[in-house]
């Protein structure tokens, strides 16, 4: 069957379909289970004939849309606030895991800028992390306290401080998404090559291990978050510059609503690495280095396990659950 074909004998049924995702058409369990599977007999058929379609792409999409419907009716079963981060985002994450590839790689793409310029340009910290850091940060590695920026102020203070920065950078990390995704670009810009440059600084003076052993103590949920958040403000950007079969408006509703739950995810992780830079990174150094790895290793785990694993887990999970009740 040619394309066009088929598309014109299915297309009532899927406009059918997404408005009962929608809610707009409301059907009970049983139906929406038949509609699902004759809508994998569809998507089936499309990934056989026509797999570089976009017909393909938006048949995908909409079947993991209505299987994500068919199981949020156990919500009212369910805690809220555990159905929010332990089953919704994880979904949301597996359900737009190319985006997190594309944060990554615009991360760690920006952050080698940061790297290989301060490489060619010793003035070139200055420029990016202010004169006045610089020096005291020269001063303190003079002083073999590489992590000495990190001990002034009261902890309170310090932590109160870093959380209200991070949700700020987060906040437009998400929102100046709205611009087409350049925005939220532009923020992981500023951001990734202030990391890099930062890193490499220190390597340069011969302080990279004392200066990771704090600085990533509260560095990896905040770095972590920043790239999820910057996944969330590419996700809101596609969705108003490829409405694919929606008005440009739906798509925004629909992109604005699962992006900013994956952005609403990052806040906890955020508040924790305040409380850490603010109350276990002056310590830093003094601690045994033992404890200093268990820190970094449990903190990577956590965050990472969370938004490169568990999606995949829990989609696997709530599939072969469905599939057991077929």
């Amino acid at each position: 069957m040619r394309e066009v074909a088929f598309i014109k004998q299915n297309k009532e049924k899927w406009l059918g379909i997404e408005q009962v995702v929608d809610g707009k058409i409301k059907k009970n369990p049983d139906d929406l289970s038949s509609l699902y599977i004759n809508l994998l007999n569809d998507l089936s058929f499309a990934q056989t004939y026509y797999p570089k379609s976009k017909t393909t792409v938006y048949l995908n999409h909409l079947s993991g849309r209505i299987f994500q419907r068919i199981y949020k009716t156990r919500r009212t079963e369910k805690n809220r606030l555990s159905y929010f981060f332990l089953t919704e985002v994880p979904l949301l994450v597996y359900q737009y895991r190319r985006f997190l590839s594309y944060a990554f790689l615009f991360f760690f793409l920006f952050v080698l800028i940061g790297g290989v310029s301060t490489f060619y340009d010793k003035d070139f910290p200055k420029l990016i992390l202010g004169e006045d850091y610089v020096n005291r940060t020269l001063e303190n590695i003079r002083q073999e306290n590489a992590v000495g920026v990190y001990q002034q102020g009261s902890n309170w203070g310090m932590m109160v401080y870093i959380i209200v920065n991070n949700l700020a950078v987060g906040a437009k990390l998400y929102i100046y998404g709205i611009f087409g995704g350049l925005g939220t670009l532009f923020v992981l810009m500023q951001n990734a090559i202030m990391v890099g440059t930062f890193q490499y600084f220190f390597h340069q003076q011969g302080a990279l291990q004392e200066s990771a052993r704090g600085i990533w103590l509260h560095g990896i949920f905040e770095i972590f978050s920043m790239v999820i958040e910057a996944m969330a403000g590419l996700i809101l950007g596609a969705s108003i510059l490829f409405p694919d079969t929606y008005s440009r408006f739906n798509s925004f509703k629909i992109g604005f609503k699962n992006s900013f739950k994956i952005f609403l995810s990052t806040v906890p992780f955020t508040l924790c690495a305040g409380i850490i830079e603010g109350y276990v990174t002056r310590y830093a150094l003094k601690m045994p280095l033992m404890l200093n790895l268990i820190l970094l290793l449990l903190t990577f785990t956590i965050i990472s396990f969370y938004y490169l694993v568990y999606p995949f887990i829990v989609h696997r999970k709530l599939k072969t659950q469905y599939d057991t009740v077929l």
